[in-house]
């Protein structure tokens, strides 16, 4: 239990806040005990130097009206001893005498020395005893006196002033720290109320949270919560409307193929069972495909940025992709490509791009009509590359092209099969390079996607020559039907 305690405490800002809080004030408490106390200390001395001048004068006085009695005086100031626990009455120590030195009276403890010396104040040590001495003449210059304390005595009177001048704020530093910690939770209330919100909330509730009685302070972080509450009801949104999207698009194949096994099963007619099976080996190659688009969505989807961007050649990935292109599908179409001679050196991943080329060419090819023409360029600008994949066909309606590369968004009008999320790929691997997907019809006819922004990757050159507006196929004069 105390191991669980302490790393919560050293996280916890309350204990932190009041750690520095209390550390400031003990610290300024310390400075002022000390500075309280060498100010009573000094205090001390001269209040006690100024007791020695007072009994220093008043021994003047008595020893001037009182010389033939010395006797007397001196058993009766002898027998003026105060109680020897009292600090603030050390016993009078003295010896006086005339001008040249001679001691008339002294007292029994009084340290020995002449009486001589320069009138003020001094320190001796005597038989391994300090003495605080005040020699003192008299205004007719025809006595002198001696009074003598001790330094123990003074500082032990001392010390007891300075720890009485101190006392009264050592014993209101614990109320003023506790009235600190009460103060503290008191002020850090709103944290605490805040996170019982927080964890009191399900997790479907992500509506923001009320900023109103917040302190200020926490007014930024509550800004955040509910910017990130809404990036993830958003996100939460679109997981929601790509699963059901996902699942309407595979229910219509997947019954087809029911339909089609069914078909093929009662059917005795061989032809009628042929055609049966061959729908249902266009109904898988349609799944499949869903399949494989779902999938690159899936894993590009949680990524932020390319895990490891390397140099390659455009013109080249352009190339190898469209020499991939089944040779049934390319007799339906002219394919052109048109590279400068140059190489085409991208920072990025060549295999997403050769992902997103094959989306485009496929969409072009998909959505017009046989005998087009289908021309991928690729160009060097002074801000990137850029990629272009452009055709003859009909083009997109001015009301579907807002919407292109929304997931699973087909146009009304067209009736060819697709299931809506190859521009979708394109667009999120156009971001994942920092570009982006531009598309719109042509002035003169057809319709043109463009990735644009394509980071260049400077310093970078390509051994292998790039060929300008050659055909897809290799060289060769393209196929038509």
């Amino acid at each position: 239990m105390t191991g669980l305690s302490r790393p919560n405490r050293a996280h916890s800002l309350r204990w932190r806040l009041l750690f520095a809080v209390c550390l400031v004030v003990l610290l300024t408490w310390g400075l002022t005990g000390v500075l309280t106390h060498n100010k009573a200390l000094h205090e001390a001395e001269e209040l006690m130097d100024g007791n020695l001048a007072q009994r220093a004068h008043l021994l003047l006085a008595l020893l001037r009206d009182n010389e033939d009695a010395l006797d007397g005086l001196g058993k009766r100031l002898t027998g003026v001893r105060p109680a020897s626990d009292n600090v603030y009455e050390p016993p009078l120590e003295f010896q006086f005498g005339r001008a040249d030195g001679t001691i008339l009276l002294r007292s029994d403890n009084a340290p020995e020395l002449p009486i001589t010396g320069a009138p003020g104040y001094s320190d001796i040590l005597r038989q391994k005893a300090s003495w605080r001495i005040l020699n003192m003449i008299s205004p007719d210059g025809r006595y002198r006196v001696q009074v003598a304390q001790s330094i123990d005595v003074r500082d032990q009177a001392a010390l007891e002033v300075a720890s009485q001048a101190i006392l009264p704020v050592a014993l209101i530093l614990p109320v003023f720290l506790l009235l600190l910690y009460v103060s503290i939770r008191r002020g850090l209330r709103p944290l605490d109320q805040l996170a019982t919100d927080v964890a009191a909330r399900g997790s479907d509730n992500l509506a923001p949270l009320p900023n109103g009685t917040v302190p200020t302070e926490v007014r930024p972080l509550v800004a955040a919560l509910n910017r990130l509450f809404h990036r993830v009801g958003l996100a939460l949104e679109n997981e929601r409307r790509f699963t059901a999207d996902a699942a309407h698009e595979l229910k219509t194949p997947l019954a087809a193929l029911k339909i089609q096994a069914q078909v093929a099963k009662l059917s005795k007619d061989t032809q009628a069972r042929g055609h049966a099976l061959r729908q249902i080996e266009a109904g898988v190659e349609r799944a499949t495909h869903l399949v494989e688009q779902l999938l690159r969505l899936a894993r590009l989807d949680p990524l932020s940025n390319l895990p490891s961007p390397q140099p390659f050649d455009l013109a080249e990935v352009i190339r190898d992709m469209l020499a991939t292109i089944d040779a049934e599908r390319r007799a339906k179409h002219r394919i052109v490509a048109t590279l400068p001679d140059t190489a085409l050196v991208a920072s990025g991943d060549p295999a997403l791009m050769a992902i997103a080329i094959r989306n485009l060419v496929d969409n072009a090819m998909r959505y017009t009509p046989p005998d087009s023409t289908i021309t991928v360029d690729a160009r060097e600008h002074v801000d990137g590359l850029s990629l272009a994949v452009s055709d003859d066909g009909p083009g997109v309606s001015p009301v579907d092209l807002p919407r292109l590369g929304e997931r699973f968004y087909r146009s009304r009008e067209t009736a060819t099969e697709g299931n809506g999320l190859g521009l979708a790929i394109v667009a999120r691997i156009a971001e994942l390079h920092g570009a982006r997907l531009a598309c719109g019809n042509q002035p003169t006819g057809g319709f043109v996607a463009r990735i644009v922004g394509l980071t260049k990757n400077h310093g970078q050159r390509s051994d292998k020559p790039s060929v300008g507006a050659i055909p897809a196929n290799g060289g060769k004069s393209p196929s038509r039907p």
